[in-house]
Protein backbone atom coordinates (compact mmCIF):
# COMPACT_ATOMS: atom_id res chain seq x y z
CA UNK A 1 0.00 0.00 0.00
CA UNK A 2 1.62 3.54 -0.79
CA UNK A 3 1.84 6.39 0.91
CA UNK A 4 2.05 10.13 0.56
CA UNK A 5 5.34 11.90 1.51
CA UNK A 6 5.87 15.31 2.93
CA UNK A 7 9.65 15.79 2.17
CA UNK A 8 11.85 19.11 3.42
CA UNK A 9 15.10 19.80 1.86
CA UNK A 10 17.36 22.61 1.32
CA UNK A 11 19.20 23.60 -1.45
CA UNK A 12 21.94 26.02 -2.91
CA UNK A 13 20.19 27.48 -6.07
CA UNK A 14 23.19 28.46 -8.23
CA UNK A 15 23.85 24.94 -8.93
CA UNK A 16 20.08 24.63 -10.90
CA UNK A 17 18.53 25.65 -13.11
CA UNK A 18 15.25 26.66 -11.10
CA UNK A 19 13.30 24.15 -9.07
CA UNK A 20 11.00 22.64 -12.03
CA UNK A 21 11.84 20.24 -14.55
CA UNK A 22 13.22 21.34 -17.82
CA UNK A 23 14.31 19.45 -20.68
CA UNK A 24 17.86 19.09 -21.29
CA UNK A 25 18.84 21.22 -17.76
CA UNK A 26 19.68 20.51 -14.19
CA UNK A 27 16.80 21.36 -11.71
CA UNK A 28 16.09 20.88 -8.58
CA UNK A 29 12.62 18.51 -9.15
CA UNK A 30 14.30 16.72 -11.29
CA UNK A 31 17.33 15.68 -9.35
CA UNK A 32 15.00 14.42 -6.62
CA UNK A 33 12.90 12.40 -9.10
CA UNK A 34 16.21 10.95 -10.07
CA UNK A 35 17.11 10.00 -6.93
CA UNK A 36 13.63 8.50 -6.20
CA UNK A 37 13.78 6.35 -8.63
CA UNK A 38 17.16 5.03 -7.81
CA UNK A 39 16.05 4.42 -4.45
CA UNK A 40 12.55 2.98 -5.23
CA UNK A 41 12.23 1.76 -9.06
CA UNK A 42 9.48 4.10 -9.49
CA UNK A 43 8.68 7.06 -12.13
CA UNK A 44 7.60 9.65 -9.84
CA UNK A 45 7.47 13.33 -9.85
CA UNK A 46 7.82 15.62 -6.47
CA UNK A 47 5.49 18.11 -6.61
CA UNK A 48 6.95 21.57 -4.61
CA UNK A 49 5.31 24.20 -2.34
CA UNK A 50 7.03 26.77 -5.17
CA UNK A 51 8.62 27.13 -7.98
CA UNK A 52 12.10 29.03 -7.13
CA UNK A 53 13.82 30.29 -10.14
CA UNK A 54 17.34 29.79 -11.22
CA UNK A 55 19.44 30.71 -8.50
CA UNK A 56 17.41 30.84 -6.10
CA UNK A 57 18.00 28.95 -2.71
CA UNK A 58 15.51 27.07 -0.14
CA UNK A 59 16.60 26.24 3.60
CA UNK A 60 13.00 24.71 3.92
CA UNK A 61 11.38 23.97 0.45
CA UNK A 62 8.60 21.12 0.97
CA UNK A 63 7.71 18.45 -1.78
CA UNK A 64 5.06 15.90 -1.69
CA UNK A 65 5.35 12.45 -3.90
CA UNK A 66 3.34 9.32 -3.57
CA UNK A 67 5.56 6.03 -3.43
CA UNK A 68 4.49 2.31 -3.16
CA UNK A 69 7.70 1.48 -1.42
CA UNK A 70 7.60 0.86 1.79
CA UNK A 71 10.87 1.94 3.34
CA UNK A 72 10.35 3.59 6.60
CA UNK A 73 11.04 6.99 6.38
CA UNK A 74 13.57 7.77 8.84
CA UNK A 75 15.78 5.25 5.98
CA UNK A 76 14.50 7.87 2.97
CA UNK A 77 16.29 10.60 4.41
CA UNK A 78 19.47 8.21 4.71
CA UNK A 79 19.13 7.05 1.36
CA UNK A 80 18.18 10.42 -0.33
CA UNK A 81 21.24 12.53 1.43
CA UNK A 82 23.27 9.68 0.06
CA UNK A 83 22.56 9.72 -3.68
CA UNK A 84 21.52 13.48 -3.67
CA UNK A 85 24.06 16.34 -5.04
CA UNK A 86 25.77 17.93 -1.53
CA UNK A 87 23.83 21.36 -3.34
CA UNK A 88 20.50 19.31 -1.91
CA UNK A 89 20.30 18.00 1.37
CA UNK A 90 16.71 16.36 3.01
CA UNK A 91 16.03 17.19 6.26
CA UNK A 92 12.87 15.29 6.89
CA UNK A 93 10.56 12.81 5.46
CA UNK A 94 7.54 11.82 6.57
CA UNK A 95 3.93 10.42 5.98
CA UNK A 96 1.09 12.15 5.50
CA UNK A 97 -2.81 12.08 4.70
CA UNK A 98 -3.58 11.52 0.71
CA UNK A 99 -4.87 14.53 0.63
CA UNK A 100 -1.75 16.65 1.19
CA UNK A 101 0.06 18.70 -1.54
CA UNK A 102 3.06 20.65 -1.05
CA UNK A 103 1.73 23.68 -2.89
CA UNK A 104 -2.06 23.34 -2.27
CA UNK A 105 -2.34 22.60 1.08
CA UNK A 106 0.57 25.56 1.60
CA UNK A 107 -1.13 28.35 4.97
CA UNK A 108 1.89 30.63 4.21
CA UNK A 109 5.62 30.94 3.05
CA UNK A 110 8.66 33.04 4.51
CA UNK A 111 11.16 34.48 2.21
CA UNK A 112 14.38 35.69 2.89
CA UNK A 113 16.54 38.54 0.53
CA UNK A 114 20.14 39.34 1.55
CA UNK A 115 22.06 42.73 0.03
CA UNK A 116 26.18 42.38 1.22
CA UNK A 117 26.64 45.97 2.06
CA UNK A 118 30.40 46.14 2.45
CA UNK A 119 32.62 47.34 0.04
CA UNK A 120 34.41 44.15 -1.11
CA UNK A 121 31.84 41.42 -1.49
CA UNK A 122 33.98 37.85 0.19
CA UNK A 123 33.97 35.60 -2.73
CA UNK A 124 32.87 32.75 -0.48
CA UNK A 125 29.54 34.62 0.14
CA UNK A 126 29.00 36.07 -3.73
CA UNK A 127 26.60 33.20 -4.84
CA UNK A 128 24.40 33.62 -1.97
CA UNK A 129 23.94 37.61 -1.13
CA UNK A 130 23.51 40.47 -3.54
CA UNK A 131 26.38 42.82 -3.28
CA UNK A 132 25.57 46.63 -3.28
CA UNK A 133 28.23 48.86 -1.67
CA UNK A 134 26.76 52.17 -2.80
CA UNK A 135 25.37 54.60 -0.72
CA UNK A 136 21.51 54.30 0.13
CA UNK A 137 19.25 55.67 2.74
CA UNK A 138 18.82 52.57 4.65
CA UNK A 139 16.31 54.41 7.05
CA UNK A 140 13.50 55.00 3.57
CA UNK A 141 14.40 51.38 2.28
CA UNK A 142 13.12 49.77 5.32
CA UNK A 143 9.92 51.93 6.16
CA UNK A 144 8.94 51.34 2.29
CA UNK A 145 8.69 48.09 3.03
CA UNK A 146 5.80 48.80 5.54
CA UNK A 147 3.16 49.69 3.34
CA UNK A 148 3.00 46.25 1.36
CA UNK A 149 1.75 44.47 4.44
CA UNK A 150 -1.99 43.55 4.17
CA UNK A 151 -4.32 42.27 1.69
CA UNK A 152 -3.37 43.94 -1.79
CA UNK A 153 -3.32 43.52 -5.15
CA UNK A 154 0.26 42.64 -6.16
CA UNK A 155 0.39 42.87 -9.80
CA UNK A 156 2.80 45.93 -9.48
CA UNK A 157 5.35 43.22 -8.41
CA UNK A 158 4.36 40.06 -10.45
CA UNK A 159 6.47 38.98 -13.63
CA UNK A 160 4.50 37.42 -16.34
CA UNK A 161 3.72 33.85 -16.04
CA UNK A 162 2.13 32.33 -19.09
CA UNK A 163 1.83 28.93 -17.54
CA UNK A 164 -0.35 31.09 -14.99
CA UNK A 165 -1.74 33.47 -17.47
CA UNK A 166 -3.04 30.02 -19.48
CA UNK A 167 -5.14 28.95 -16.58
CA UNK A 168 -6.56 32.44 -15.65
CA UNK A 169 -7.67 32.46 -19.34
CA UNK A 170 -9.43 28.82 -19.59
CA UNK A 171 -11.10 29.68 -16.02
CA UNK A 172 -12.66 32.66 -17.34
CA UNK A 173 -13.66 31.42 -20.84
CA UNK A 174 -15.11 28.56 -18.63
CA UNK A 175 -16.91 31.15 -16.35
CA UNK A 176 -15.38 29.44 -13.47
CA UNK A 177 -15.41 32.43 -10.48
CA UNK A 178 -13.78 29.94 -8.01
CA UNK A 179 -11.05 29.43 -10.29
CA UNK A 180 -10.59 32.72 -11.33
CA UNK A 181 -10.00 33.64 -8.16
CA UNK A 182 -7.77 31.53 -6.59
CA UNK A 183 -5.80 32.84 -9.63
CA UNK A 184 -6.15 36.65 -9.07
CA UNK A 185 -3.24 38.34 -7.61
CA UNK A 186 -4.97 39.34 -4.18
CA UNK A 187 -2.00 37.86 -1.57
CA UNK A 188 -2.02 38.64 1.79
CA UNK A 189 1.28 40.06 3.08
CA UNK A 190 1.65 39.45 7.36
CA UNK A 191 4.96 40.58 7.99
CA UNK A 192 7.47 42.80 5.95
CA UNK A 193 10.59 44.23 7.49
CA UNK A 194 14.19 45.02 7.21
CA UNK A 195 17.08 44.33 9.77
CA UNK A 196 20.79 45.60 9.58
CA UNK A 197 23.92 43.45 10.81
CA UNK A 198 27.47 44.07 10.97
CA UNK A 199 27.65 43.37 7.16
CA UNK A 200 24.00 43.27 5.36
CA UNK A 201 20.99 44.63 5.16
CA UNK A 202 18.04 41.26 5.56
CA UNK A 203 14.85 41.57 3.97
CA UNK A 204 11.78 39.24 5.51
CA UNK A 205 8.39 38.85 4.29
CA UNK A 206 6.18 36.02 5.14
CA UNK A 207 2.69 35.76 3.32
CA UNK A 208 -0.16 33.25 2.17
CA UNK A 209 1.23 33.07 -0.97
CA UNK A 210 3.65 35.13 -3.59
CA UNK A 211 3.60 35.88 -7.10
CA UNK A 212 6.39 35.38 -9.71
CA UNK A 213 9.39 37.46 -9.36
CA UNK A 214 7.38 38.98 -6.52
CA UNK A 215 9.89 39.23 -3.85
CA UNK A 216 12.33 40.06 -6.31
CA UNK A 217 10.78 42.78 -7.50
CA UNK A 218 9.38 44.38 -4.05
CA UNK A 219 12.79 44.44 -3.05
CA UNK A 220 13.25 46.36 -6.37
CA UNK A 221 11.47 48.61 -5.66
CA UNK A 222 12.65 49.38 -1.94
CA UNK A 223 16.34 49.36 -3.26
CA UNK A 224 15.01 52.53 -5.33
CA UNK A 225 13.07 53.97 -2.69
CA UNK A 226 16.49 53.62 -0.84
CA UNK A 227 18.81 55.09 -3.53
CA UNK A 228 16.22 58.29 -3.92
CA UNK A 229 14.94 57.80 -7.05
CA UNK A 230 11.68 57.03 -5.14
CA UNK A 231 9.55 57.89 -2.00
CA UNK A 232 8.53 56.08 0.62
CA UNK A 233 5.18 57.26 -0.33
CA UNK A 234 5.59 56.31 -3.91
CA UNK A 235 4.93 52.38 -2.49
CA UNK A 236 1.21 52.67 -2.01
CA UNK A 237 0.92 54.42 -4.86
CA UNK A 238 2.88 51.72 -7.19
CA UNK A 239 0.66 49.17 -5.49
CA UNK A 240 -2.79 50.87 -6.16
CA UNK A 241 -1.49 51.55 -10.10
CA UNK A 242 -1.13 47.63 -10.82
CA UNK A 243 0.96 48.34 -13.62
CA UNK A 244 4.39 46.24 -13.51
CA UNK A 245 6.23 48.79 -15.09
CA UNK A 246 5.28 51.34 -12.07
CA UNK A 247 7.70 48.96 -10.03
CA UNK A 248 11.18 48.92 -9.81
CA UNK A 249 13.43 46.21 -11.46
CA UNK A 250 14.04 42.77 -10.43
CA UNK A 251 16.49 42.39 -7.99
CA UNK A 252 19.32 39.31 -8.58
CA UNK A 253 18.40 35.92 -7.86
CA UNK A 254 21.41 35.07 -5.81
CA UNK A 255 20.04 37.00 -2.62
CA UNK A 256 16.85 35.22 -2.34
CA UNK A 257 16.21 32.44 0.05
CA UNK A 258 12.72 30.13 0.85
CA UNK A 259 12.79 30.16 4.49
CA UNK A 260 10.05 27.94 5.32
CA UNK A 261 6.45 26.73 4.57
CA UNK A 262 3.41 26.59 6.86
CA UNK A 263 0.19 24.39 6.38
Amino acid sequence: MGRNLKITLAYDGSEFHGWQVQPGLRTVQGTLAECLKRITGEDVLPQGSGRTDAGVHALGQVASVFVESPIPESNFVIALNDVLPPSIRVSSVRAVRDGFHARHSAKAKTYRYRIYRGDICPPFLARYVYHEPYPMNEEALMRSSESVVGIHDFTAFAASDPDRNARLAAAAEEENASRVGRLSNVRTIHSSQWMRTEEELIYTVRGDGFLHHMVRNLVGTFLLVGKGSLKISDVPTILEARDRSAAGPTAAACGLYLVSVEY
